[in-house]
Protein backbone atom coordinates (compact mmCIF):
# COMPACT_ATOMS: atom_id res chain seq x y z
CA UNK A 1 0.00 0.00 0.00
CA UNK A 2 1.19 3.36 -0.88
CA UNK A 3 2.04 5.92 1.48
CA UNK A 4 -0.49 8.98 2.17
CA UNK A 5 -0.59 12.14 3.93
CA UNK A 6 -3.57 14.19 3.50
CA UNK A 7 -5.11 17.11 5.46
CA UNK A 8 -8.81 15.97 6.76
CA UNK A 9 -11.25 17.49 9.07
CA UNK A 10 -12.46 16.42 12.43
CA UNK A 11 -15.33 18.27 13.60
CA UNK A 12 -13.77 21.75 13.93
CA UNK A 13 -10.30 21.06 14.28
CA UNK A 14 -7.64 20.77 11.36
CA UNK A 15 -6.07 17.11 10.99
CA UNK A 16 -3.54 15.19 9.43
CA UNK A 17 -4.30 11.62 8.43
CA UNK A 18 -1.28 9.36 7.80
CA UNK A 19 -1.68 5.73 5.81
CA UNK A 20 2.11 3.63 6.19
CA UNK A 21 2.90 0.23 5.72
CA UNK A 22 -0.68 -1.08 6.93
CA UNK A 23 -0.78 1.84 9.62
CA UNK A 24 -3.30 4.54 10.10
CA UNK A 25 -2.58 7.55 12.27
CA UNK A 26 -4.51 10.95 12.39
CA UNK A 27 -2.90 14.02 13.99
CA UNK A 28 -4.63 17.23 14.85
CA UNK A 29 -2.74 20.45 14.56
CA UNK A 30 -4.25 22.13 17.48
CA UNK A 31 -1.90 20.86 20.36
CA UNK A 32 -0.23 18.65 17.72
CA UNK A 33 -1.66 16.26 19.59
CA UNK A 34 -1.99 12.25 18.02
CA UNK A 35 -5.62 11.23 18.10
CA UNK A 36 -5.59 7.53 16.43
CA UNK A 37 -2.68 5.36 15.75
CA UNK A 38 -3.05 1.32 15.25
CA UNK A 39 -2.58 -1.59 12.72
CA UNK A 40 -5.40 -1.80 10.09
CA UNK A 41 -8.35 -4.10 10.54
CA UNK A 42 -6.37 -4.61 14.27
CA UNK A 43 -7.67 -3.06 17.88
CA UNK A 44 -6.60 -0.15 17.95
CA UNK A 45 -3.03 1.18 20.08
CA UNK A 46 -4.07 4.34 20.94
CA UNK A 47 -7.32 4.95 23.03
CA UNK A 48 -9.57 7.69 21.71
CA UNK A 49 -12.94 8.37 23.88
CA UNK A 50 -16.35 7.53 21.64
CA UNK A 51 -17.36 10.88 23.22
CA UNK A 52 -14.17 13.10 22.17
CA UNK A 53 -14.93 16.57 20.98
CA UNK A 54 -13.66 17.86 18.23
CA UNK A 55 -13.32 21.59 18.87
CA UNK A 56 -11.11 24.68 18.81
CA UNK A 57 -9.98 25.92 22.41
CA UNK A 58 -10.95 22.38 23.82
CA UNK A 59 -8.82 19.45 24.37
CA UNK A 60 -9.17 16.11 23.00
CA UNK A 61 -10.10 13.41 25.12
CA UNK A 62 -7.49 10.90 24.12
CA UNK A 63 -4.76 9.57 22.13
CA UNK A 64 -1.46 11.64 23.12
CA UNK A 65 -2.00 14.94 24.57
CA UNK A 66 1.26 17.15 25.02
CA UNK A 67 1.81 18.45 28.35
CA UNK A 68 4.23 21.55 28.89
CA UNK A 69 5.72 23.55 30.12
CA UNK A 70 4.56 21.86 33.08
CA UNK A 71 2.26 19.18 34.00
CA UNK A 72 -0.79 18.54 36.13
CA UNK A 73 -1.52 21.41 38.64
CA UNK A 74 0.95 24.24 38.42
CA UNK A 75 0.82 24.39 41.91
CA UNK A 76 1.82 20.28 41.73
CA UNK A 77 5.22 21.09 40.33
CA UNK A 78 8.52 22.20 41.96
CA UNK A 79 9.36 25.94 43.31
CA UNK A 80 11.73 25.98 40.26
CA UNK A 81 8.46 25.56 37.80
CA UNK A 82 6.08 27.64 39.58
CA UNK A 83 7.44 30.70 39.94
CA UNK A 84 8.42 31.01 36.44
CA UNK A 85 4.57 31.90 35.80
CA UNK A 86 2.44 34.57 37.44
CA UNK A 87 -0.92 33.54 36.00
CA UNK A 88 -4.33 33.79 37.92
CA UNK A 89 -6.01 30.64 36.86
CA UNK A 90 -3.36 28.12 35.19
CA UNK A 91 -4.70 25.49 33.09
CA UNK A 92 -4.07 22.16 33.68
CA UNK A 93 -1.69 20.73 32.13
CA UNK A 94 0.47 23.41 30.75
CA UNK A 95 -0.23 25.57 27.96
CA UNK A 96 -0.23 24.41 24.36
CA UNK A 97 -2.43 21.78 24.49
CA UNK A 98 -5.12 23.68 22.39
CA UNK A 99 -2.29 26.08 20.24
CA UNK A 100 -2.35 25.77 16.65
CA UNK A 101 1.03 24.40 16.04
CA UNK A 102 2.06 24.03 11.95
CA UNK A 103 3.36 20.94 9.90
CA UNK A 104 7.29 22.33 9.19
CA UNK A 105 8.98 19.14 7.59
CA UNK A 106 8.08 15.86 6.25
CA UNK A 107 10.11 12.94 5.06
CA UNK A 108 8.61 10.66 3.92
CA UNK A 109 10.34 7.15 1.73
CA UNK A 110 9.25 3.17 1.75
CA UNK A 111 10.68 2.20 4.88
CA UNK A 112 9.34 5.27 7.84
CA UNK A 113 7.56 9.47 7.65
CA UNK A 114 9.03 11.53 9.48
CA UNK A 115 6.48 14.81 10.57
CA UNK A 116 7.95 17.20 12.25
CA UNK A 117 5.29 19.97 13.78
CA UNK A 118 5.83 23.30 15.41
CA UNK A 119 3.86 26.28 17.91
CA UNK A 120 2.04 27.99 15.09
CA UNK A 121 3.65 31.86 14.98
CA UNK A 122 0.03 33.04 15.51
CA UNK A 123 -0.65 31.34 18.47
CA UNK A 124 -0.93 32.77 21.77
CA UNK A 125 2.22 32.52 23.42
CA UNK A 126 2.59 35.92 25.46
CA UNK A 127 3.33 33.35 28.41
CA UNK A 128 5.71 31.06 26.83
CA UNK A 129 9.55 30.43 28.64
CA UNK A 130 12.47 31.37 25.80
CA UNK A 131 11.94 27.62 25.15
CA UNK A 132 10.55 26.30 21.49
CA UNK A 133 9.19 22.99 21.80
CA UNK A 134 9.66 20.40 18.60
CA UNK A 135 7.32 17.44 18.18
CA UNK A 136 8.64 14.82 15.53
CA UNK A 137 6.51 11.84 15.25
CA UNK A 138 8.41 9.47 13.38
CA UNK A 139 6.26 5.82 11.82
CA UNK A 140 7.83 3.01 10.75
CA UNK A 141 6.49 -0.24 12.03
CA UNK A 142 6.41 1.32 15.04
CA UNK A 143 5.50 5.12 16.58
CA UNK A 144 7.60 7.18 18.01
CA UNK A 145 7.27 10.64 19.51
CA UNK A 146 9.91 12.76 20.46
CA UNK A 147 9.63 16.34 22.32
CA UNK A 148 12.61 18.40 21.84
CA UNK A 149 13.03 21.80 23.88
CA UNK A 150 15.86 24.32 22.72
CA UNK A 151 16.63 27.10 25.16
CA UNK A 152 17.33 30.04 22.80
CA UNK A 153 17.48 32.87 25.57
CA UNK A 154 19.45 34.10 28.43
CA UNK A 155 18.71 32.29 31.50
CA UNK A 156 18.08 29.04 32.61
CA UNK A 157 14.40 27.65 32.73
CA UNK A 158 12.94 24.68 34.25
CA UNK A 159 10.12 22.87 33.01
CA UNK A 160 8.03 19.72 33.80
CA UNK A 161 6.64 17.55 30.99
CA UNK A 162 4.94 14.18 29.48
CA UNK A 163 3.30 13.01 26.52
CA UNK A 164 0.15 11.61 27.70
CA UNK A 165 0.05 8.59 25.88
CA UNK A 166 -3.33 6.68 26.02
CA UNK A 167 -3.13 3.27 25.22
CA UNK A 168 -6.08 1.59 24.13
CA UNK A 169 -6.71 -2.36 26.18
CA UNK A 170 -9.35 -4.73 25.78
CA UNK A 171 -10.21 -4.87 29.48
CA UNK A 172 -8.05 -2.83 31.99
CA UNK A 173 -9.52 -4.99 34.91
CA UNK A 174 -7.32 -8.06 32.90
CA UNK A 175 -3.60 -6.56 31.86
CA UNK A 176 -0.06 -6.43 33.60
CA UNK A 177 2.32 -3.55 33.31
CA UNK A 178 5.74 -5.00 33.67
CA UNK A 179 9.01 -3.13 34.23
CA UNK A 180 7.27 -1.50 37.73
CA UNK A 181 8.50 -3.77 40.41
CA UNK A 182 10.87 -2.34 42.68
CA UNK A 183 10.64 1.19 41.15
CA UNK A 184 9.43 4.23 43.87
CA UNK A 185 6.50 6.02 43.13
CA UNK A 186 4.31 9.14 44.39
CA UNK A 187 0.82 8.46 45.51
CA UNK A 188 -1.38 11.16 44.20
CA UNK A 189 -4.34 9.58 45.73
CA UNK A 190 -2.70 8.91 48.82
CA UNK A 191 -1.43 12.20 50.05
CA UNK A 192 1.75 12.32 48.17
CA UNK A 193 3.11 9.41 49.70
CA UNK A 194 6.11 7.86 48.32
CA UNK A 195 5.95 3.95 47.52
CA UNK A 196 6.99 0.60 46.03
CA UNK A 197 5.84 -2.63 44.83
CA UNK A 198 7.57 -5.39 44.91
CA UNK A 199 5.54 -6.96 41.82
CA UNK A 200 4.23 -5.66 38.19
CA UNK A 201 1.51 -3.39 38.33
CA UNK A 202 -2.39 -4.82 38.07
CA UNK A 203 -5.20 -2.60 38.40
CA UNK A 204 -8.20 -3.02 41.07
CA UNK A 205 -8.81 0.65 41.43
CA UNK A 206 -8.28 3.89 40.62
CA UNK A 207 -4.77 4.58 40.06
CA UNK A 208 -2.81 7.82 39.79
CA UNK A 209 1.15 7.23 40.41
CA UNK A 210 3.95 9.24 39.20
CA UNK A 211 7.28 6.51 39.15
CA UNK A 212 10.86 7.87 39.52
CA UNK A 213 14.10 6.35 38.49
CA UNK A 214 12.16 3.97 35.84
CA UNK A 215 13.74 1.78 33.23
CA UNK A 216 14.02 2.41 29.75
CA UNK A 217 11.03 0.04 28.77
CA UNK A 218 7.63 -1.19 30.25
CA UNK A 219 5.50 -3.69 28.92
CA UNK A 220 1.76 -4.29 29.16
CA UNK A 221 0.60 -7.59 28.72
CA UNK A 222 -3.07 -8.01 27.41
CA UNK A 223 -4.24 -11.11 27.53
CA UNK A 224 -7.47 -10.53 26.21
CA UNK A 225 -6.40 -8.64 22.87
CA UNK A 226 -2.98 -11.37 22.96
CA UNK A 227 -0.58 -8.75 22.74
CA UNK A 228 2.29 -6.76 24.30
CA UNK A 229 2.70 -2.90 23.66
CA UNK A 230 6.11 -2.27 24.19
CA UNK A 231 7.10 1.03 25.51
CA UNK A 232 10.28 2.23 25.12
CA UNK A 233 11.82 5.60 26.60
CA UNK A 234 14.71 8.00 26.10
CA UNK A 235 15.46 11.36 27.90
CA UNK A 236 13.22 10.37 30.62
CA UNK A 237 13.14 8.62 33.69
CA UNK A 238 9.96 9.23 35.30
CA UNK A 239 6.46 8.48 34.07
CA UNK A 240 2.70 8.70 35.14
CA UNK A 241 -0.02 6.23 35.09
CA UNK A 242 -3.40 6.81 35.36
CA UNK A 243 -6.89 4.78 35.18
CA UNK A 244 -9.69 7.05 37.14
CA UNK A 245 -11.55 4.04 37.72
CA UNK A 246 -15.98 4.19 38.26
CA UNK A 247 -16.48 6.63 40.54
CA UNK A 248 -14.17 9.08 38.89
CA UNK A 249 -14.96 8.19 35.35
CA UNK A 250 -19.05 10.12 36.41
CA UNK A 251 -16.61 13.03 36.92
CA UNK A 252 -14.43 13.13 33.34
CA UNK A 253 -15.54 15.48 30.07
CA UNK A 254 -15.75 12.96 27.22
CA UNK A 255 -15.37 9.98 29.10
CA UNK A 256 -18.30 7.36 29.19
CA UNK A 257 -19.10 5.78 32.24
CA UNK A 258 -17.38 2.46 31.28
CA UNK A 259 -14.49 3.98 28.77
CA UNK A 260 -11.81 3.16 32.18
CA UNK A 261 -12.26 -0.75 30.53
CA UNK A 262 -10.64 0.38 27.75
CA UNK A 263 -8.16 2.60 28.48
CA UNK A 264 -4.58 3.39 30.54
CA UNK A 265 -2.24 6.14 30.36
CA UNK A 266 1.42 5.70 30.35
CA UNK A 267 2.58 9.29 30.30
CA UNK A 268 6.44 9.36 29.26
CA UNK A 269 7.16 12.36 31.75
CA UNK A 270 9.39 14.85 33.32
CA UNK A 271 8.25 15.32 36.49
CA UNK A 272 8.70 15.81 40.21
CA UNK A 273 12.44 15.31 41.02
CA UNK A 274 13.22 14.32 37.19
CA UNK A 275 12.15 18.06 36.01
CA UNK A 276 14.28 19.55 32.85
CA UNK A 277 16.57 22.28 33.73
CA UNK A 278 18.29 23.60 30.34
CA UNK A 279 21.18 26.18 30.51
CA UNK A 280 21.16 29.02 27.98
CA UNK A 281 21.75 27.80 24.53
CA UNK A 282 21.19 23.67 25.73
CA UNK A 283 18.69 21.67 23.85
CA UNK A 284 16.95 18.10 25.16
CA UNK A 285 14.65 15.71 23.48
CA UNK A 286 12.43 13.00 25.49
CA UNK A 287 10.77 10.39 23.30
CA UNK A 288 8.87 7.50 23.50
CA UNK A 289 8.35 4.39 20.94
CA UNK A 290 5.28 2.48 20.82
CA UNK A 291 5.15 -1.56 19.51
CA UNK A 292 3.00 -3.89 19.20
CA UNK A 293 5.10 -7.09 19.66
CA UNK A 294 2.05 -9.51 19.04
CA UNK A 295 1.99 -12.19 21.65
CA UNK A 296 3.37 -11.81 25.34
CA UNK A 297 6.36 -13.58 25.76
CA UNK A 298 7.26 -13.40 29.94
Amino acid sequence: MATELNRIRRGGLNCWQLHHRGQTLVIAEQGAQVLEYGRDGEPPILWLSEQAAYEVGQGVRGGVPICWPWFGALERNPDSVQRQYQLHEPPAHGLVRQQPWRLDEEHIDKEQVQLIFQLAEHGDHQHFSPVTPTLTVTLSNTLTLSLSNHNHGNRSVTLSQALHTYLAVADSRQITVHGLAHTPYVDALDDWQTRQDDQPLQLHQETDRLYLQLPSQLHVEDPLWQRQIQLTCRGSHSAVIWNPWIKKSRLLSQFAPDAWQRMLCIETARVLDDVLTLAPGESHEMAVEIRDNGSFQP
